[in-house]
């Protein structure tokens, strides 16, 4: 049985659906814009398309360097060695040498700001022993990620028949990059850096163009295009773009401002409810308190059209019956937003506080009612 309290509520810019505002038509192979508080997508053309990377691959080599360096198993500070296959590395190098250690901290700029494949290398064979060690934890960490149709076969994004993934998956990715790793994402913002008296310019044009815009990543190879992951900060919302397959640097940084320019300008960023705010007292069955606040335990937002007031219809719906114990942020229900029909999205809700088992006698007298209620 579930127990249905439904009510309506106003919210300014609470709208049906992003679909009735169109989508910039872009110069591109497929996009996707994300907001990063929500994990909405606000735009998209052929995000699951799989492509080749190129040197947007650099993003988990990047994801798994700052994690080891969370973990401790690796120091900003330590020296690396430089093998003759990092150094022989093809491509975008930082121009490191063998015989000439250098430190951690430098090869993660070498591969952030100057998209060096020789950092790349020299960085997986610290962390994972191999290149092809850290292909598999690449993958395993995509596999966590929800990446699911990705798939990594080497450090740098250097051309390979089985490397691919999706716009979506790369949303995914640089999400997490700034939600798990909010220490290390400024690197992403450094315009340029020198490294064995060799000045590179990051290829983001767009920290050039748009002071907004503090990251991430680009790539380039012919059968891949010129592609950008970038994202942007703008009051408290943050944007992140996925542009692939576009046919030049300046068609994939213009692109890719159109696209955040298009989410910053018809999308609010709204929170409907706040952290442990209850949105209705929900009957707890064999507890030691009869009722829970049911809710969230985080701020709950959504990214949500601009410029249209309009009454929203809210269901919230419980599992019936729900048994002590609980425990808070165990979920008990489901909060269902639709406008004219129109379905918005089903989000869990939690209970909001402990809820232990009732003594015997309490236990006995609600599984009666529940027994006799079942009949």
């Amino acid at each position: 049985m579930r127990f249905l309290v439904a009510f309506l509520f106003s919210l300014f810019s609470l709208v049906a659906a992003a679909q009735t505002i169109p989508a910039p038509a872009l110069a591109a192979n497929a996009w996707v814009l994300v907001d990063h508080s929500t994990g909405q997508v606000l735009a998209a053309n052929d995000p699951d398309m799989r492509i080749e990377p190129a040197s947007l691959t650099k993003l988990m080599t990047a994801y798994l360097t700052f994690s080891a360096l969370k973990s401790g198993s690796i120091t900003p500070e330590q020296p690396v060695n430089v093998s003759e296959k990092a150094w022989r590395q093809e491509g975008s190098r930082m121009f490191i040498e063998p015989n000439k250690p250098v430190t951690v901290q430098e090869l993660i700029r070498g591969v952030i700001v100057q998209s060096g494949n020789d950092a790349c290398v020299a960085l997986s064979e610290l962390i994972a022993g191999s290149e092809e060690a850290f292909a598999a934890l690449m993958n395993r960490e995509a596999k966590r990620l929800g990446m699911t149709n990705t798939n990594f076969t080497n450090s740098t994004g250097l051309p390979d028949p089985a490397l691919y993934t999706t716009a979506n998956d790369l949303a995914l990715l640089a999400s997490a990059i700034i939600r798990d790793f909010p220490e290390f994402f400024e690197l992403y913002s450094m315009k340029e850096y020198t490294y064995n008296n060799i000045k590179q310019p990051n290829r983001n044009r767009l920290l050039w163009m748009d002071g907004t815009v503090d990251g991430m990543k680009t790539g380039h190879t012919s059968a891949a295009g010129y592609c950008l992951v970038s994202t942007a900060l703008r009051g408290p919302r943050r944007l992140i773009s996925v542009v692939l397959g576009a046919s030049s640097d300046t068609v994939r940084a213009q692109e890719s401002l159109k696209l955040l320019n298009f989410g910053f300008q018809f999308f609010d960023t709204v929170k409907l409810y706040s952290a442990d705010q209850a949105l209705s007292q929900f009957r707890v069955w064999k507890g030691q308190e009869n009722e829970v606040g049911a809710g969230f335990t985080s701020d709950f937002v959504l990214s949500l059209p601009k410029g249209q007031a309009d009454k929203v219809e809210a269901t919230l719906e419980s599992m019936q019956p729900v048994l002590a114990p609980l425990q808070k942020g165990q979920e008990i229900g489901t909060l269902k937003l639709s406008v004219d029909g129109k379905v918005l999205g089903e989000y869990p809700v939690v209970a909001l506080q402990d809820v232990p088992v009732a003594g015997f006698f309490g236990r006995f007298w609600d599984a009666l009612v529940l027994w006799i209620k079942s009949l």
